[in-house]
């Protein structure tokens, strides 16, 4: 009788548990439906270390459109199309990993990647991913397109304690991210997977060769329309 009374009074706070995260996961992206996330735990971590933090929020509409279709170009090229989660590029990260590449690939979609940085954590097993399945699916169902890439292009890290294409932008091409060129939105595209270890400005080796190969990408995804959602 005992036994079955803890069990009936575990059960009840791991349900009262679920509700307050579920509530509370869905008050927080909506409140970053229209606020901007003030503070990340990516930035908070890397303030830590000493690298401080530098951001300047920009709406999406004021940035040069070729940021949004550098990110496109580079991180996921059916954004406008998918709901969150890119099943074939998953598929063909894993097989490209499994060959042995040399650059191991990634399959998150710009969707997940927002999720992560606006309320998670850089690094993690499982329960980060699960997580992050669960706020990619909040945010697709919350947020339009066009506020997944402005809050993906404010807090995602373009160097060094630099966050935001705007901060980036003034920290490599000393002007700010309404005037980017897309040879300057492609190198920042370029930078946005190992921020720590490339720089947007005067890049060499691989860096240099990738920023190119967005550049030239971007035009593509104007053409056929791989940013309509943005409009």
């Amino acid at each position: 009788m005992a036994k079955q009374t803890v069990a009936r009074s575990v059960s009840r706070w791991i349900i009262k548990g679920l509700l307050i995260f579920v509530i509370g996961s869905i008050v927080w992206v909506g409140l970053y439906r229209f606020l901007p996330p003030p503070v990340t735990v990516t930035m908070l971590a890397n303030a830590v270390d000493g690298r401080g933090i530098t951001k300047d929020w920009m709406s999406l509409d004021a940035m040069s459109p070729n940021m949004a279709r550098a990110a496109i170009a580079a991180e996921d090229g059916n954004f406008c199309s998918h709901f969150g989660f890119d099943f074939k590029a998953m598929q063909k990260a894993f097989k490209s990993n499994l060959q042995g590449e040399r650059r191991i690939r990634g399959g998150s979609t710009i969707s997940q990647q927002t999720a992560k940085n606006a309320f998670l954590w850089q690094n993690g097993g499982y329960l980060r991913k699960g997580l992050e399945a669960w706020f990619t699916l909040l945010i697709e169902l919350m947020w339009p397109k066009h506020r997944i890439m402005e809050v993906y292009l404010n807090i995602a890290e373009t160097g060094l304690g630099t966050y935001g294409a705007n901060a980036g932008s003034m920290r490599y091409f000393k002007h700010d991210a309404s005037r980017l060129s897309r040879a300057e939105a492609a190198r920042i595209a370029a930078v946005l997977p190992l921020p720590k270890k490339r720089a947007a400005i005067a890049p060499t080796g691989f860096t240099r060769r990738y920023g190119d190969k967005i550049a030239r990408r971007i035009g593509q995804v104007q053409r056929y329309g791989l940013d309509s959602c943005l409009k």
